[in-house]
């Protein structure tokens, strides 16, 4: 060994004695990180990450879905210096703004869909699905009907993990942890590769996409209208496998939407600045939401903002009717966070990389990830735009997926690490949310990483 690598092994493991001695992770079993430490990311540039022992990693999750413009742009980083001495913070409390948050409201006025054209900021998407539900709250009772509070969601989505947040989602294993907050009820999700499991056969996408979007209607009626305050959702279910409804599902969802008197949210998080091939997710599907929580691809990741893009309809009864909203947080509209995501939209409009992606390297994307449906540990294949999902399963034939103790899908995970891979394991489902500047070869390296990964897995399973 090296005098060079030697160091590097020396400093590796003094992080990891560092952080295994002191830090408490996100989603993640303390006790496993006894066993095997953490992995220490030490740099990153353009889409490959590089940890501290001089490994290099293609990043096909753009960190946690947000990364989109990649690593190491100075037209951000550059953002960020300027404003730090401008004027590194001040609060957006009682009648006072600061020039980036009022640059960022007009621009993002200007990309998302033309009938909202306000923004409520936060630091996170957590954070903005917590105003969701304030935001809710509150319209209704301006109008008089305080009754209204209920908001529907959908099992196995994701919406963040403050209680709030987390209320909304309908992750099992998340309300086990830490219950449920009144007034939170979950639908079926439109996940047509699970029900085909779930029934062992086939089944008309069209026929599943209508049946589910109706289960939304019969909660409304068993509920009472009078009771329902709103409907939320991803435009593409993320964290929850990548779930891409049917072509039937929004067609029907909006039309009860349009038939009940509730608000419809649809979650941005992951779907906005891009992700789809489109600007947001609702442009992609035509859902005109009435709110519109958003984060991630906001300032691609490089430091931590969200909001909530307002409809015209709601913004005008909180305006002219509902005096002083009780709600923000100190960071809401930080002005260093603020001057990168205006730099990163101006970026992302400078570069058209909306068009590309939805012109040229989302298509080949998806072109090319089909390619893995011929492997025999793929049960299917799904995506939109720079969005992807690997269902790993025991049965192609009988849509029969492998035992949930196997752990197949972080075996999977694992190789693909050794292999200069970040893909994500949901179960057995591994997704995959590339940064949005991917180039072609880009996407044929990840295709030979990931049906490398999918080998090997195979191999430990036989």
């Amino acid at each position: 060994m090296n005098q060079q690598s030697a160091l590097a092994g020396s400093n590796t493991a003094r992080w990891q004695g560092l952080d295994g001695a002191h830090h408490l992770h996100p989603f993640t079993n303390p006790k496993d990180l006894k066993q095997n430490a953490a992995r220490i990311i030490e740099s990153a540039q353009g889409i490959y990450l590089t940890d501290s022992d001089g490994n290099q990693y293609l990043d096909a999750m753009a960190g946690l879905w947000c990364v989109n413009m990649g690593y190491g742009r100075e037209e951000l980083i550059e953002a960020a210096h300027a404003q730090m001495q401008q004027l590194p913070y001040y609060n957006a409390f009682f009648k006072t703004s600061h020039p980036p948050v009022a640059e960022l409201s007009a621009l993002l006025a200007k990309v998302t869909p033309a009938h909202m054209n306000h923004t409520f900021f936060t630091s996170s998407g957590s954070e903005a699905n917590d105003t969701v539900v304030r935001m809710t709250w509150r319209y209704w009772d301006i109008l008089g009907k305080p009754e209204k509070r209920i908001i529907i969601s959908r099992k196995n989505a994701y919406h963040g993990s403050t209680i709030a947040a987390s209320s909304l989602g309908g992750m099992a294993d998340m309300h086990q942890q830490g219950g449920i907050i009144p007034d939170i009820v979950h639908v079926e999700q439109p996940y047509w590769f699970g029900k085909r499991v779930e029934l062992g056969t086939d089944l008309d996408a069209g026929e599943f996409g209508r049946e589910v979007a109706q289960s939304i209607a019969d909660k409304i009626e068993e509920l009472g209208e009078n009771r329902v305050a709103a409907f939320i959702a991803e435009p593409i279910q993320g964290a929850g496998g990548v779930i891409v409804p049917p072509d039937s599902y929004w067609t029907e969802v909006k039309k009860i939407c349009a038939q009940y008197d509730i608000l419809f949210v649809a979650d941005e998080v992951i779907c906005g600045f891009g992700r789809t091939g489109h600007w947001f997710g609702s442009d992609l599907y035509d859902l005109k939401p009435d709110l519109m929580p958003m984060a991630k691809g906001l300032s691609s990741g490089y430091l931590p903002i969200g909001g909530v893009m307002v409809s015209d309809k709601v913004a005008d009864v909180l305006i002219d009717q509902g005096g002083e909203f009780n709600h923000g947080y100190t960071y809401s509209g930080h002005p260093v966070c603020a001057a990168v995501a205006v730099a990163n939209i101006q970026l992302m409009q400078r570069e058209n990389i909306v068009e590309i992606v939805h012109d040229s390297t989302a298509p080949y994307l998806q072109k090319r990830i089909r390619e893995l449906g011929d492997h025999p540990l793929v049960g299917e294949v799904r995506g939109i735009g720079m969005l992807g999902a690997i269902e790993l399963v025991e049965d192609k034939a009988g849509y029969k997926k492998f035992h949930k103790d196997r752990g197949v899908g972080v075996i999977c995970r694992g190789h693909c690490f050794d292999n200069g891979l970040v893909m994500r394991a949901v179960g057995d489902t591994m997704i995959m949310s590339p940064p949005l500047i991917m180039q072609k070869s880009d996407i044929d390296t990840l295709l030979e990483r990931a049906w490398k990964s999918l080998d090997l897995t195979l191999k430990d399973l036989a």
